[in-house]
């Protein structure tokens, strides 16, 4: 079996991988990026391009109050206090730095939001593709070998247990690769594996099936092998917002909810509090006919489309036909099969709730994660999103340490094996707030990176 050796393997080119191995690169070590597929990029490719950032220069131009106090208490709250306190302390010491390291690296963020979690605008949008490409160039740059093609199967320990090295698979031959500094997992979660779904969270089988076509869980499995830790299995959820004939050309995710819509069954009944963050949405619909929900909406939310920009964007998904527009609500109800009577009288209600008339029915207070105050659906031409749960991200996996370092069930460290980005457990906890994915993918894959050149003597600036 052929044999490579490097100071570091990084496995996985999304967010998470693509960080770490210009990270250590950049630092001067011979670092050597496995991808399993044709391409680069994996579910971040995929992704709406959102970065939670607080204390940017952004924020700042904008007026915009934030803190990491509000931070930390905003993750806690949407992981139903589920999460690992250390990382996210983790996340809010190295985030500015991280920020910067991006920006240094030429990422432009062209827009802040507030989204699914969140009780300030901290959601920095960029353009992921470009983001990418342009880490993947600096790592050319300084030295970075990718490999394509070239699928995990398999990690290598020596003698004192120590993670080594990885095995590959290609369509050429098996190939053996060592490093001194060890192996970065960064391999995304198994939104496309259907036998760790059947395992795991067999009801979000019946979600929209998306991410990375690499996602099959062969970092977890591997790393499962050695006797790692998991966290956080129990809540894999899909994301709601997305139109049942969702494709893989762009980000099809709508948001409106956050905008001011609400969110009706095919009976025309609302059946949850819609400022909730959208992985808890996404659970939710599951359980209603077809898995279905319809963001209805007026004039006054649809006026606030954003082309373009991913969760915001309904300019481009009214061009492509995925957005009903009627004169009046019973019309409305007409063309998308919703029973016209309920729908009217549901609409009824909670603008009579908003005008304070009465109790609203499921308890909502507000647009987003208690922010935003809730809008009449009154202003003609209404429309309506159809929209089911997509399986984006699993969001569990191996546990680590703060340092990205791999535990293993009785929470020892797995010498020589880190794990960043989707397939790790325990940041998160019960749910996710926006941005908070490939934020946590930039700053552990930085972290990561320092601890493992720290191993052969060399530090990341």
């Amino acid at each position: 079996m052929p044999e490579h050796t490097y100071d570091l393997i990084v496995v996985g080119s999304g967010i998470a991988g693509q960080t770490a191995a210009t990270s250590a690169a950049e630092a001067g070590l011979k670092v050597v990026l496995l991808e399993k597929t044709a391409s680069l990029g994996g579910s971040s490719a995929m992704s709406g391009g959102w970065f939670a950032f607080t204390g940017t220069e952004e924020q700042e131009a904008e007026g915009i109050e934030d803190s990491p106090e509000l931070f930390l208490r905003d993750m806690l709250e949407v992981g139903q206090y589920h999460n690992d306190r250390s990382l996210l302390q983790a996340y809010l010491t190295h985030q500015q730095e991280t920020y910067r390291w991006l920006k240094q690296h030429g990422v432009e963020f062209r827009e802040v939001e507030i989204s699914s979690g969140q009780s300030a605008r901290r959601s920095h949008n960029s353009v992921i593709k470009e983001v990418l490409a342009s880490l993947h160039r600096d790592f050319t740059a300084a030295g970075g070998q990718t490999l394509l093609n070239h699928r995990a199967v398999r990690l290598v320990q020596d003698d004192s247990g120590r993670v080594m090295g990885v095995i590959t698979q290609s369509e050429q031959s098996e190939e053996q690769f060592t490093a001194a500094g060890g192996v970065i997992l960064a391999t995304g979660g198994f939104s496309r594996g259907t036998e760790l779904l059947k395992t795991f969270a067999p009801e979000q089988l019946s979600a929209i099936p998306y991410g990375g076509k690499g996602n099959t869980g062969d970092g977890l499995r591997m790393a499962w092998k050695l006797g790692a830790g998991m966290a956080d299995m129990s809540f894999v959820s899909g994301t709601y917002g997305s139109h049942p004939d969702t494709g893989e050309e762009f980000h099809e995710l709508l948001t409106a909810y956050y905008m001011g819509a609400v969110i009706v069954n095919k009976h025309g009944r609302r059946f949850v509090d819609e400022s909730q963050d959208y992985k808890t949405l996404g659970r939710v619909v599951l359980d209603q006919p077809e898995g279905l929900g319809f963001e209805i909406f007026d004039a006054r939310v649809r006026a606030k489309s954003h082309r373009g920009i991913p969760l915001k964007d309904i300019d481009t998904l009214e061009d492509i036909g995925h957005v009903y527009k009627a004169d009046t609500l019973e019309e409305l109800a007409e063309i998308t099969g919703i029973d016209s009577v309920v729908l009217a009288e549901t609409i009824r209600q909670y603008n009579a709730a908003i005008a304070g008339e009465q109790a609203d029915e499921l308890g909502r207070s507000s647009l987003c994660h208690g922010v935003g105050e809730l809008l009449p659906i009154d202003q003609a031409p209404f429309y309506a999103y159809p929209a089911k749960s997509l399986m984006t991200t699993t969001y569990c996996g191996v546990t680590i340490t703060d340092r990205g370092q791999v535990r293993d069930v009785d929470g020892e460290v797995i010498d020589g094996l880190y794990a960043i980005g989707e397939v790790t457990g325990g940041f998160h906890g019960a749910a996710y707030m926006t941005g908070t994915s490939l934020g946590k993918g930039a700053v552990f894959g930085r972290i990561a990176a320092e601890h493992a050149s720290s191993r052969i003597g060399v530090s990341v600036a």
